[in-house]
């Protein structure tokens, strides 16, 4: 871990904070190459109706058309979260070279911790990765998100069994 890296994963968290602000899981993405960024995300798959909007796969996207190659040689992605397995495989596929994230993802990640899809030897492209870049902000931004969203959830049911009891009286 260098000082770069945690750099640019505090970009990577204000670009989280950006899904946050209109409802998505906040989580942000930043490609890297030669200290300059070429493309960011950050989730929106709610806001477009697309299960593909992962912060990750919009920084990819932004980089390919920003260099006009699809092949992301000499780069570094910095994510708030470890990826799933549909950025992985875009990652591998884009042959980024490496992997800075910061909190590890128990069910889904696929840099390590539910798989390890990143690093396969059945592929045709490992990543070097590297994680754990201030991990505790990271998870914490997104414990917070989901704590939030059950109260709300709470909050909604309460409500509603509330005007239930009013309407029967």
């Amino acid at each position: 871990m260098s000082e770069d890296d945690e750099k640019w994963m505090r970009h990577a968290l204000l670009l989280a904070d950006k899904a946050q602000a209109v409802g998505e899981i906040p989580v942000g993405a930043v490609l890297v190459k030669d200290n300059q960024v070429i493309g960011e995300g950050w989730n929106q798959s709610i806001s477009l109706n697309d299960p593909c909007a992962h912060a990750e796969i919009i920084a990819l996207r932004q980089a390919g058309a920003n260099i006009n190659n699809y092949r992301l040689l000499d780069t570094t992605l910095y994510v708030t979260l470890e990826p799933c397995p549909m950025c992985a495989g875009a990652m591998v596929h884009g042959r980024v070279g490496r992997l800075v994230y910061g909190a590890a993802d128990a069910k889904t990640g696929s840099a390590g911790s539910a798989f390890n899809l990143v690093a396969s030897d059945k592929l045709n492209h490992n990543l070097d990765v590297c994680a754990g870049v201030l991990s505790e902000q990271c998870s914490e931004k997104i414990s917070a998100f989901f704590r939030q969203r059950r109260a709300e959830h709470k909050a909604l049911k309460l409500a509603q069994k509330a005007a239930l009891a009013k309407g029967e009286n």
